[in-house]
């Protein structure tokens, strides 16, 4: 593969949506588009961030430990979707669900680095990482379709069984209710909480220790996928 240059800045130096880290074993992929919210080019670049990290992968002679880490900017891990894009542009949605199965299935450990707000389709991608932190003092995790008239995918509702209790599940999708942080880790959403300060080196501390699991190599993944087999997660892969 061609050498990559860290940061990298994506999906161009001109539309700097967001940057590709590395730091020893670990990649950080640092969202800063105001809100993060998602349209199709969004998707994509998040996608080839994910082949970018991953190929580097592949090409180390012997697995070796590494993992991602996702952040948000200011008060926004993500706000989900661009509502008026995802309505207009139909194939859109193609792209997200092939985004949130990237990292559900990713060949390495991931963290969610939930710096502020992360709403419905940011809440969505938090949950399809690994492991997740989040900040303590403001913002919250929540799933408000139920408020704007939105439904939910079979492979999205599948997501949120599998991540979730029966419960949880209820109050997310049913209440539209808003988690903060020490409501997030009692229902088991995430499983550190900190002050803002601490959110980035709390996720990386997670994904250091974590990192090793990478050097299984390509089972990581398949065990990943062999979740599907017993979980309600059929549905995203089919």
């Amino acid at each position: 593969m061609s050498q990559i240059s860290f940061p990298l800045a994506l999906p161009s130096a001109e539309k700097h949506y967001m940057t590709l880290s590395r730091e020893g074993p670990l990649f950080i992929l640092h969202f800063h588009n105001n809100e993060n919210r998602f349209t199709t080019e969004v998707c994509k670049t998040i996608l080839y961030a994910l082949q970018v990290v991953e190929d580097i992968f592949f090409s180390l002679e012997k697995p070796a430990p590494m993992a991602l880490v996702t952040i948000g900017d200011a008060k926004f891990y993500s706000n989900g979707l661009d509502v008026v894009h995802s309505k207009s542009y139909i194939p859109f949605m193609d792209s997200y669900l092939l985004m949130l199965k990237r990292f559900l299935t990713f060949t390495i450990p991931t963290v969610a680095a939930i710096n502020g707000h992360a709403f419905a389709g940011g809440c969505m991608l938090a949950l399809a990482h690994d492991y997740r932190v989040m900040r303590t003092e403001r913002g919250f995790i929540c799933m408000n379709e139920i408020d704007i008239g939105a439904p939910l995918t079979p492979g999205m509702t599948a997501l949120l069984r599998y991540k979730t209790t029966p419960k949880t599940l209820r109050k997310l999708v049913l209440q539209g209710y808003r988690f903060n942080a020490e409501e997030a880790l009692e229902h088991d959403l995430v499983d550190v909480i900190c002050p803002e300060k601490e959110v980035l080196a709390k996720a990386k501390e997670l994904a250091l220790q974590w990192a090793p699991k990478a050097k299984v190599g390509i089972v990581y993944r398949q065990l990943k996928e062999e979740v599907r087999i017993c979980t309600s997660l059929t549905s995203f892969f089919c």
